[in-house]
């Protein structure tokens, strides 16, 4: 039996973080978590990327491009989408999904997912630092992780 596991050393790595300025304050909280995480994990400042774009429904496009560049392990994208009035909040944070994970699937590079989906701002605020955690560091862990597993499983190329 063979097993794969993934592991947290990224020493050597290059990341790049895919953020949304809308609803900034929660994001750059996330983009803080995902910072401190790859740089307890031995990734250096200097390999890690923050591109900022407008909200979560850029996100996909941002990380398509910075994975077809091939200088990145992994994207991580990190953004809050918050319930509203409107059925704004629906559209955004499914095709916001939807559409990372087409990245990953399509260039079968890791696309860590922290854009959080809450009610509220209190909901938001504590899954970007506070009392849930810190999404951000979740996300990045998540795609070291990805990177690791996927450099030990055998591609037909």
């Amino acid at each position: 039996m063979t097993e794969v596991r993934g592991t947290f050393d990224a020493h050597g790595r290059r990341f790049a973080i895919a953020a949304a300025r809308f609803n900034e304050v929660i994001t750059r909280k996330l983009v803080d978590g995902a910072l401190a995480c790859f740089r307890a994990h031995g990734v250096n400042e200097d390999d890690v990327a923050v591109v900022w774009v407008p909200g979560a429904f850029e996100l996909p496009l941002a990380a398509q491009r910075l994975a077809e560049t091939g200088l990145y392990d992994g994207v991580v994208c990190l953004g809050a989408v918050i319930r509203g009035e409107t059925a704004h909040f629906g559209y955004v944070a499914g095709e916001c999904a939807w559409g990372l994970q087409d990245v990953a699937l399509r260039t079968a590079l890791p696309v860590g997912f922290g854009v959080l989906t809450t009610e509220d701002v209190d909901q938001a605020l504590a899954r970007a630092g506070g009392k849930h955690g810190n999404k951000g560091w979740d996300a990045a862990m998540a795609a070291m992780e990805m990177a690791s597993v996927l450099d030990q499983i055998p591609s037909k190329e």
